[in-house]
């Protein structure tokens, strides 16, 4: 049984044809803060999909633009049947370590900000924008990751202004929810 909280968006889901390959793919978008991850987590829960988190693959603190084109690069494999693959990023030592792995699945959940990109969009079956008060989604991300976090929030900031000046993602969302 699923929480009362994602009984709609499952029968959404349910309702959605695969639109990469025979994957269904949902976008949960949003800026830094917003609740993207907790809300992923319960919905990955109660659907039981794989979930992708973006956190894992970002370049870099700079590198927001550079990741819905590998997203979009490892979809087209997904969606030929293959396994897609991305870079693992290291947010330590500040270059990637490894492949992610990315393999056809019946659903599969794309976490963070620029999943639902122009050029994601085409393998989406769902894009699922969350909001927050700006003042609330800072509060939640520093909380979150603290003092590791706290000198990039300006220079993040800005480049989720930029690439949803050029997105519009939340208008293109089949869902919006306010966190």
């Amino acid at each position: 049984m699923t929480s009362p909280r994602y009984d709609a968006l499952v029968r959404l889901v349910d309702g959605r044809q695969p639109a990469c390959g025979t994957t269904k793919v949902l976008a949960v978008d949003g800026r830094s803060g917003a609740g993207k991850t907790r809300f992923t987590a319960g919905l990955a829960e109660a659907t039981g999909a794989t979930v992708l988190h973006l956190d894992d693959v970002y370049p870099g603190w700079d590198g927001l633009a550079a990741t819905p084109p590998m997203i979009a690069d490892a979809l087209s494999s997904v969606a030929v049947g293959d396994v897609g693959r991305v870079p693992r990023w290291s947010w330590v030592r500040d270059e990637p370590v490894s492949e992610l792995r990315v393999p056809p699945a019946p659903l599969l959940l794309l976490d963070g900000v620029g999943s639902g990109a122009a050029t994601i969009r085409p393998y989406l079956s769902l894009l699922i924008w969350l909001d927050a008060p700006a003042a609330v989604r800072k509060a939640r991300a520093l909380a979150r990751d603290g003092e590791t976090y706290a000198p990039h929030w300006n220079r993040w900031a800005a480049q989720e202004d930029r690439l949803l000046a050029v997105e519009h993602t939340r208008s293109h969302a089949d869902v919006v929810i306010t966190t």
